[in-house]
């Protein structure tokens, strides 16, 4: 099974957006009171700054790099909703306990992955775009560009959110126009059309194994 690591590895080092969205979430009552990127202007220097003086992070520690992710991401993504993006239409033909396993390894990988990739972070700076958002809007997408050392074009990084009961969820990320869920639908698709949503499965399951081997190598 073909992933496209590259892309993946970009979103990884792009890491503290993701984090900066679970700030967002953290607090109803503020994310209540400030629209997206308004809040993202306010606390995006206040979480950079966090980022770069802990070195431990900065060296890849890959403990605390962990939990970082399990602590501020992952309660602020909606990881059924992206896996559901993400098989497509053989979603519907999944049980629910397929559908809660392919789920849990889709979102494991996602962190195994930031994990691995956050190794390359060289001080990205962030810019977020006016957001055009109705009132009333549930869904909306928050545009940023990533700025790298050494790299004269930034990155842009469209983060699509919704407003659930909990706060504002991610559900997708595409990076230069490229969605991330999208990205592994037709892989998805090919691996269930071969060997069954339970080969998918086992096909993640065999993935994630890998990469905690690898982040374990590296301790």
């Amino acid at each position: 099974m073909t992933f496209d690591m590259d892309r993946l590895r970009i979103l990884g080092r792009l890491l503290l957006a993701a984090v900066f969205y679970s700030l967002v979430a953290a607090s109803a009552a503020t994310a209540n009171d400030l629209a997206p990127d308004a809040l993202a202007r306010s606390v995006s220097d206040e979480v950079l700054a966090i980022v770069r003086a802990d070195k431990d992070l900065q060296s890849g520690n890959q403990e605390k790099v962990i939990q970082l992710v399990e602590s501020k991401v992952l309660p602020h993504f909606n990881f059924t909703h992206m896996t559901r993006l993400a098989v497509g239409r053989n979603w519907r033909d999944c049980t629910p306990e397929q559908q809660q396993a392919l789920t849990e390894e889709f979102k494991m990988l996602l962190v195994r992955t930031y994990t691995t990739a956050y190794r390359q972070y060289r001080n990205e700076t962030i810019e977020y775009r006016p957001l055009r958002m109705a009132p009333g809007d549930t869904d909306v997408v928050v545009k940023s560009v990533v700025k790298q050392p050494g790299r004269p074009q930034p990155i842009a990084v469209d983060y699509m959110m919704e407003k659930l009961p909990s706060g504002w969820k991610v559900y997708d990320v595409k990076i230069e126009g490229v969605s991330l869920v999208e990205n592994y639908r037709s892989t998805f698709a090919g691996e269930i059309q071969r060997n069954g949503v339970d080969g998918l499965v086992r096909t993640l399951s065999d993935r994630n194994k890998a990469l905690a081997a690898q982040q374990s190598a590296r301790r």
